[in-house]
């Protein structure tokens, strides 16, 4: 009698047949020797097998078959009502004076793990002031650190760069909070964090989201363009700080023209879907559109951004 627990089971447990070594993949005959060792078990033996993933859909069929890991137990991220009750367990531990819901409203996204990170985080920031109690700007640096990173206060920055930073940085907060569907800034700051951040702007939903409409996207989208608009209106030169910003603008509205339906280019249709590999995670992504339809996609995500860039630039020029 007794329990097997597998982590991680997607290692070794990935669709048969997408890798480069065909049968004889190595991690292709340990699957099957897990699936012909798992028919083995009887019901009368005692023998419970769990296993855990965070990659269900690349999962081999037979692993989910009747008799094998049939039943299926999603853990999703905490609600605020859980994250409250979590907080609130890892608090009793350590003396403090705070209102956990603050805390709770800042740590949307946060799952169990980290959540005890961030006490623990906020506990040693308060031991290295000597203070007998955590405070609540611990839990503010504590949230900064696991959002952003940490101080790089050994990197100085020229007056020219930072006073760069400082526009671009404005430029996300004023079109964060005048555009209507973005989330509210938080915190703006132009001390460098992380392994390449020069500054941040801080932008937390105010309640937990399953699902963002097409109007909330389009305004995350001027938001990312805010940076890089505010450093030609009022610098007059635009620079590489909003390298990862059009990055991610270009990504959402791809998105939306290839996933979410949400323009004329495919209608609702579904242009692009994820391929699993066995070897090495993700594949490439299938591509089931013609070229004229690329081309089309191409096009509007382009002039899209141009359009968008534009309403910002003339928004910022307003101020």
């Amino acid at each position: 009698r007794g329990i097997i627990f597998i982590d991680e089971i997607d290692a070794v447990g990935r669709q048969r047949g997408a890798g480069m070594g065909g049968g004889h993949d190595e991690r292709e005959q340990t699957l099957n020797q897990m699936l012909v060792e798992m028919d083995g078990f009887e019901g009368s033996s005692g023998v419970i097998i769990v296993a855990a993933t965070n990659k269900i859909d690349v999962l081999d069929e037979a692993l989910l078959r009747a008799g094998r890991f049939d039943r299926r137990i999603f853990v999703e991220l905490p609600t605020k009502r859980e994250r409250e009750s979590i907080l609130t367990k890892y608090l009793a531990k350590i003396p403090h004076e705070l209102d956990v819901k603050v805390i709770t409203n800042m740590t949307v996204g946060f799952n169990g793990a980290a959540l005890a990170a961030l006490v623990n985080e906020a506990a040693l920031l308060a031991g290295r002031a000597n203070k007998d109690e955590v405070e609540q700007k611990d839990f503010f640096e504590a949230v900064e650190r696991a959002i952003a990173g940490l101080e790089k206060k050994s990197r100085r920055i020229n007056p020219k760069e930072k006073k760069i930073v400082a526009y671009h940085e404005s430029g996300h907060a004023l079109l964060a909070e005048t555009t209507v569907g973005a989330k509210k800034v938080s915190k703006v700051s132009i001390v460098p964090r992380g392994l390449a951040a020069l500054g941040y702007t801080l932008n937390k939903p105010e309640e937990d989201k399953f699902m963002m409409q097409r109007h909330e996207l389009w305004a995350e989208v001027d938001v990312l363009l805010g940076g890089r608009a505010a450093e030609q209106v009022f610098i007059g030169e635009i620079s590489t700080g909003a390298g990862n910003d059009l990055e991610r603008a270009t990504d959402i509205i791809k998105s939306m023209v290839q996933t979410y339906g949400m323009s004329d280019i495919a209608g609702l249709m579904v242009l692009e879907k994820s391929r699993q590999s066995f070897l090495g995670g993700g594949g490439p992504a299938a591509r089931d559109y013609s070229d004229k339809m690329a081309e089309e996609m191409d096009q509007f995500i382009k002039s899209s951004l141009a359009q968008h860039y534009q309403n910002v630039l003339k928004r910022l020029q307003e101020y």
